[in-house]
């Protein structure tokens, strides 16, 4: 089994529940391909570098996955055709750093 970190954008206009389907429909696919989610970490709404699809702001999303090849296929294929995502990447990793919270308000790295 590989390691992968899978982060996608949603449009600015998506609402909670919109976002609470993404997780829930990405999260089947993988686990369809005999796949296992470790970690969903919702990032919130996040400026963008630059315009996508006259978009200013995405709605991050990332994913710390530990499955095959077959399954990011997949994943990837049902993403290219969703017209709420703006953009996904996939990265494979050596190991997870489930530690780290880097998308933390202020107020609660200081607490």
């Amino acid at each position: 089994m590989n390691l992968y970190e899978h982060t996608i954008i949603a449009r600015q206009d998506a609402s909670t529940s919109d976002i609470k389907q993404l997780i829930e429909k990405y999260s089947k696919i993988i686990s369809k391909n005999e796949g296992e989610i470790v970690k969903t970490e919702n990032w919130g709404l996040l400026n963008l570098s630059y315009l996508i699809k006259k978009n200013k702001k995405g709605s991050y999303i990332h994913f710390k996955i530990k499955c095959d090849g077959k399954a990011i296929n997949e994943l990837e294929k049902n993403e290219s055709i969703d017209k709420k995502l703006l953009r996904y990447l996939t990265v494979r990793v050596k190991k997870f750093d489930l530690k780290t919270n880097y998308f933390n308000k202020k107020n609660e790295l200081e607490n």
